[in-house]
């Protein structure tokens, strides 16, 4: 094989919803499917791109593929977005069937008085509650990792979740009583980890004095015991190109932070005379600068979209002391996605691009890792119309065999889940 080239590679897809709903589930960072790989979790809404109120009603539950993709609805949520939904998820560590999400929820205990989340169990059908909204829950389902939304609502809408009373005016800075808290699944109890206020200490830079701070991706590695963000700060949230990021790891009580990477940088944009509507849509997931989607390919790598020594790149990054970058895909994954290794085969890196912007399609792809060849399974259309908050990325997930692969497109001008089937290649020699 040549080295470093792209080949077209049509793929079977299927559509799962059958009514005239819409059908979502948001983040790559979560697989879809249950451990057997029978059930396809999933969002059920009334419309494609509404503007999200604290109101907007979004049913939660799965489809059920030996059943004829029979939808099973087995919820509600208030609390969710377009990007990521209600971080819906699977317990793998529990008994039998059970996932998580979040929900709005009048508490007094609770960290985040407005929010908390949701644990159904499929075998018995009910459901109990949480005090305290979840990020995302560890493998071993012992406990989980949150953060605030009211914050994120503030700093990054998209991800965050929309209030009553519009974006909160009295959210401070850079507070050291919150930041990273986790949740005991089982007791619902909670404690924060590290501060906002630690993690300005930590590394210092002098852009932190001013700014306001708050931590998205976060991800649990599969022996759930070390845990990576993304540190981001800025002196103006309105417009993305002005983020500063980081890509750290601590282990599950809060010690051994170790900080991979780091792209402050100069920012002219906050220069008064700036014109942030100059700034196009997807401007700030093609930054140079941009650290995003970091996950872990297994309990010490972690792969991220991101600058090392001043070159932006798919980078696997080794989680110690010395955080060791190699580039993955170099001159053929030359752009922003959202990726993941195939559970079984980490020969395999699954990920997409963000809308041409001439053609807005968006190409899902492929690649095999030890042949350096970029797999092209299919183009979706997206509505150029679509803006940050409603888009609909296609966000690609695979089956725990490895052999399919779970996106949300709007190529049909509609919002849907499809399935799409890769065996011919991941079971190529």
């Amino acid at each position: 094989m040549s080295h470093a080239h792209s080949v077209s590679h049509p793929c079977p897809v299927r559509r799962l919803g059958r009514d005239d709903k819409h059908y979502f589930f948001g983040y790559y960072d979560k697989t879809v499917w249950d451990k057997s790989d029978r059930y396809v979790l999933g969002n059920r809404v009334a419309m494609m791109d509404a503007d999200i109120t604290p109101e907007l009603v979004a049913e939660v539950g799965y489809f059920d593929l030996q059943d004829d993709n029979r939808y099973h609805s087995c919820g509600t949520t208030t609390a969710w977005n377009w990007q990521m939904g209600c971080q819906l998820q699977w317990l793998d560590g529990e008994a039998g069937l059970q996932f998580i999400y979040n929900v709005r929820r009048d508490s007094k205990n609770g960290l985040y008085p407005g929010f908390g989340s949701a644990i159904h169990d499929v075998a018995t059908g009910q459901t109990r509650y949480l005090d305290t909204p979840i990020y995302v829950a560890a493998p071993n389902s012992r406990y989980a990792v949150t953060v605030d939304y009211s914050r994120l609502y503030i700093t990054h809408e998209t991800i965050g979740y929309a209030e009553a009373g519009g974006k909160r005016t009295d959210m401070p800075r850079c507070p050291a009583d919150d930041g990273i808290h986790s949740v005991d699944l089982k007791t619902g109890e909670t404690r924060l980890l590290v501060s906002y206020d630690q993690l300005k200490q930590f590394h210092h830079r002098a852009s932190m004095d001013k700014a306001i701070h708050w931590v998205s991706h976060i991800e649990i590695n599969p022996a759930s015991s070390r845990i990576l963000f993304l540190h981001r700060w800025t002196e103006r949230v309105e417009d993305e190109t002005c983020f500063l990021h980081r890509l750290i790891t601590m282990d599950p009580d809060g010690s051994n932070l170790r900080l991979l990477e780091c792209s402050d940088h100069p920012l002219p944009q906050l220069a008064a005379d700036f014109d942030p509507n100059a700034v196009g849509t997807y401007d700030y997931e093609k930054s140079e600068y941009q650290i995003s989607h970091p996950l872990w390919q297994d309990n010490e790598h972690i792969i991220v979209w991101g600058p090392h020594h001043g070159s932006i790149h798919y980078h696997l990054y080794t989680d110690d002391d010395h955080a060791q970058a190699r580039v993955i895909g170099e001159g053929i994954l030359t752009e922003n996605g959202h990726m993941t290794f195939s559970p079984v085969n980490k020969r395999w890196l699954l990920t997409d691009t963000y809308p041409d912007p001439d053609t807005n399609e968006r190409v899902l792809i492929m690649y095999d890792c030890d042949n350096d060849v970029r797999y092209d399974l299919g183009s979706f259309y997206t509505d150029p119309n679509l803006r940050k908050e409603n888009r609909c990325d296609l966000h690609p997930r695979w089956s725990r065999d490895g052999n399919l692969v779970c996106i949300d497109s709007v190529h049909e001008h509609e919002r849907q889940m499809y399935i799409i089937d890769v065996t011919t290649l991941v079971n190529q020699a």
